[in-house]
């Protein structure tokens, strides 16, 4: 056997490979683009406390997700398709330039208002949804999720108990001031509606939540302070 021939079939099969690789990528987007559907449909669904199977995500998600609408800064509303918004790239424009999803919910007769965050943890992106109550002022729950970090620290993120800490804090003091919750070292003070309780060995994962939280709601604030007023 030739080195001229094992070149020529090494080549060949490189080839085939790749073909094979290309194909199956092709057949296998659709299924993969509506499982990112879906799943992102149970994460704007969980930012209200309603948990959904991938089974009933599509059913629920168009029975209680009333409107989903593009806004800028300035609280103004933008034609476009809110769902097919992705934060990671408007995060990288500048804020005048930014299309801002927000998706409100109506269940049985409350209001919520659901927008999507992102964020840089330890070793990655870090990202989700608040859900704030009709006030504009109290969460009503988060979902959070991640890239890739340290599990049993600051993957804890993800962690339905933590998630749950953020039920009934505030995101505007009595005076009107915008003071987005905090993630603190340790345990939040008892009472505080602006901090929870960080993650143990997770210090830089929960900074970057609180920055994510400061960075990310500060874009909505004048249409948060929009809906307040009318």
């Amino acid at each position: 056997m030739t080195n001229r021939y094992v070149f020529l079939y090494a080549s060949a099969m490189v080839v085939v490979v790749a073909l094979l690789l290309s194909g199956a990528s092709t057949l296998l987007r659709p299924l993969q683009e509506r499982n990112m559907r879906i799943e992102k449909m149970q994460n704007i669904l969980a930012a209200i406390n309603m948990p959904a199977s991938r089974a009933e995500a599509e059913e629920l998600f168009d029975r209680y997700i009333t409107t989903a609408k593009i806004v800028n800064h300035l609280g103004e509303e933008l034609p476009g398709d809110a769902f097919e918004v992705e934060l990671q790239d408007e995060i990288r424009k500048d804020m005048a330039e930014r299309q801002l999803p927000v998706y409100i919910a109506n269940i049985d007769g409350e209001t919520f208002y659901i927008v999507p965050l992102r964020g840089t943890g330890l070793w990655g992106p870090i990202w989700g949804y608040v859900g704030l109550e009709s006030d504009m002022v109290t969460i009503a729950g988060a979902n959070f999720d991640h890239a890739s970090e340290t599990p049993g620290l600051g993957a804890e993120i993800a962690d339905r108990a933590f998630e749950e800490q953020f039920r009934g804090k505030r995101i505007f003091d009595e005076a009107g001031n915008f003071r987005p919750v905090r993630v603190v070292k340790g345990r939040a003070p008892a009472g505080d509606l602006y901090a929870v309780d960080g993650i143990t060995g997770g210090t830089i994962t929960s900074n970057g939540v609180t920055n994510m939280l400061r960075d990310g709601l500060e874009a909505y604030k004048k249409y948060f302070e929009k809906i307040k007023t009318s």
